[in-house]
């Protein structure tokens, strides 16, 4: 990984790149005093994690990281605790106080690389196992999404796309619906067409052409009917009566 430091303080820039040094094979490819040229560097320039100091002169570490792209990963490095609640708003990956405690830098940088594999690992698919059966990380408009399995309505299937359905969200990215069930809990989400995954805790109802997910009407293909009965009714209804 590529790092930077940003830090209005002499030796606080010093003692950071020697602890880096320490703890981790990080490259620092940037080391600044002001959040200024340090975002003149980051135009022309890539780095992976940012270490940044909140209080300095013209623009703030907090004003600075709420302006990185979100590829850009911060650890904020600061005296006051005070900015904890406001760094983690802008997603930090953490917060260390000075003076730096040399194993917390190194739990710090190891959740920083762990989050970086998450994202590059995966970076021509738009969808993340997770290491739990709770939930998914679907990448959709450039933004990685973390979905409870709980939460998903239904999911539709168009060509080379899927749109998820939620509650409150509608979310398109770019897979087949094959892809996607497979990754979901079978017991939960049943293919109820070509074109369509329900869960089932959320069918309110259903006939014979049809499964109803609050105003939506979702249909049932001919192929999945019996499937769909089966499983749903737990065998006791017949598709054909």
């Amino acid at each position: 990984m590529r790092c930077v430091i940003v830090d209005d303080e002499p030796l606080a820039r010093e003692e950071m790149q020697e602890l880096i040094k320490e703890v981790s094979q990080m490259e620092v490819v940037g080391v600044f005093s002001n959040a200024l040229t340090a975002m003149e560097f980051l135009k022309a320039n890539e780095a992976d994690l940012i270490f940044l100091d909140i209080e300095m002169p013209m623009v703030t570490g907090l004003e600075f990281a709420a302006q990185l792209p979100k590829q850009i990963l911060t650890i904020f490095t600061t005296a006051y605790p005070q900015y904890a609640f406001r760094s983690y708003e802008l997603d930090a990956i953490d917060y260390l106080l000075k003076p730096i405690d040399k194993a917390r830098l190194e739990k710090a940088i190891s959740k920083a690389e762990a989050y970086r594999r998450l994202l590059s690992d995966e970076t021509e698919k738009n969808i993340v196992q997770s290491n739990t059966s709770d939930f998914l990380i679907i990448k959709s408009e450039r933004r990685f999404h973390r979905l409870n399995f709980s939460d998903i309505r239904y999911v539709e299937g168009l060509k080379d796309y899927v749109v998820i359905y939620t509650g409150n969200q509608k979310l398109i990215t770019a897979m087949n619906l094959k892809t996607i069930h497979q990754k979901m809990p079978q017991h939960l989400f049943i293919r109820v067409s070509k074109s369509y995954v329900v869960n089932i805790d959320y069918i309110d109802s259903f006939d014979h052409r049809n499964v109803y997910v609050g105003e939506s009407e979702i249909p049932i293909g001919e192929v999945y009917k019996r499937d769909f009965f089966k499983i749903y009714s737990g065998g006791s209804l017949n598709p054909e009566e």
